[in-house]
């Protein structure tokens, strides 16, 4: 075999093991089905809710309404005269859908200059910390799906100035992700009884 044959072989190899499962589960209105299939998911949101106290059906309904559970999801390009891309919407990417900003605060602060957005332990330990931050500053119930998505969604500065009260489309939003995990909570707590 020829060396850059080889060369070629031992590529694909190293970039097909590198490569990450980013697709989404598979019935994403089942809660259930969602910690079936994906277990990592429902260790590393146990993890944050542990750390955190942010509920695991309220990160679900966050990961949900943010990037339906896609690892590297990200905004979609923005176009000049329907054409031309012009770069994406926002810098928000994986799992989480955070900003670039946002998430080197939340490196700097915790320490972890390693954490990855596309990872499912990094993005719920984000999560979880903005949510707490949420709480401590704007006094915001962790159990309050729908308030913490406003302030996740509008940072807490927007939040506190009520930014959203002018988006009718987001109080929307925010009311759908408050009843994604009021469901998500009443079938974890089915399944759990399996």
């Amino acid at each position: 075999m020829s060396r850059r044959i080889r060369t070629a072989v031992l590529l694909i190899f190293v970039s097909a093991c590198g490569s990450g499962n980013y697709s989404a589960p598979r019935e994403l209105d089942n809660a259930c089905s969602i910690v079936k299939q994906r277990p990592a998911y429902h260790k590393a949101m146990k993890a944050a809710e542990r750390k955190w106290g942010v509920p695991i059906n309220v990160q679900m309904a966050t990961l949900y309404q943010e990037s339906k559970f896609i690892g590297n999801a990200r905004t979609p390009y923005r176009y000049v005269l329907g054409v031309i891309p012009m770069g994406r919407q926002s810098s928000a990417y994986g799992y989480a859908q955070a900003l670039d900003a946002t998430w080197d605060e939340y490196r700097r602060d915790r320490g972890r200059m390693g954490a990855k957005r596309d990872r499912i332990t990094d993005a719920t330990d984000f999560m979880g910390w903005y949510m707490d931050q949420s709480t401590k500053e704007l006094g915001i119930s962790k159990y309050d799906a729908r308030a913490q998505y406003l302030a996740y969604h509008e940072g807490r500065t927007g939040y506190r100035r009520g930014s959203y009260n002018s988006k009718p489309w987001l109080l929307r939003v925010s009311s759908e992700v408050a009843s994604r995990s009021a469901t998500y909570r009443q079938q974890l707590a089915a399944c759990r009884k399996l």
